[in-house]
């Protein structure tokens, strides 16, 4: 199962044939929507959890445009719907990041398997494109490496790190450094 090759594309931002989101609805608990008086953390007023959306038909434009990584690549497994796996993963038009934001319900969840390996074998294939992986619990944000998971404390968006290897007790390994 291949879930993010090396060479992934960050585009298109559309649904996989055969991908809608049904009763899911994490992206509308973790999520900051402003237009809508939403903040992470609690459902949105407009969501009936596990049920799905309630204005499915009217969305509010970011909304409508969002999709989640599991809606848009189809080689991603079931496991890994949101609702399901308790995070909710996207690709950051920008830099080709992979974010993912965690329900604050279960900040562990992506630890769990078979999430933890698949997502070091992620860090590992974006590596070599300068890309990462990075994992949010609230304001608290983990990079993930091919062989660890390096916290970096609380993260705001002008916030930057710059990812360094080195030589570690059990040999090359890697570290993060805020800039």
């Amino acid at each position: 199962m291949p879930m993010i090759s090396g060479s992934m594309s960050v585009m298109p931002y559309a649904a996989a044939p055969g991908r809608e989101c049904g009763s899911c609805g994490m992206c509308c608990k973790v999520y900051t929507f402003p237009e809508i008086g939403k903040p992470a953390g609690v459902w949105c007023k407009y969501c009936a959890p596990g049920k799905g959306c309630k204005i499915h038909d009217a969305l509010p434009d970011p909304c409508r445009e969002f999709f989640c990584l599991w809606m848009t690549d189809a080689t991603m497994p079931a496991e890994w719907r949101p609702d399901r796996a308790r995070f909710v993963l996207t690709v950051y038009p920008t830099n080709g990041f992979v974010y993912g934001q965690v329900d604050p319900g279960s900040p562990g969840a992506w630890r769990k398997t078979p999430y933890y390996d698949r997502l070091r074998a992620m860090a590992k294939a974006l590596l070599d494109q300068r890309r990462h992986v990075i994992m949010f619990a609230g304001e608290e944000a983990t990079l993930i490496m091919p062989d660890d998971a390096l916290p970096l404390g609380r993260w705001t968006p002008k916030d930057n790190f710059r990812v360094e290897q080195v030589f570690g007790s059990r040999g090359p390994t890697w570290r993060a450094v805020r800039i």
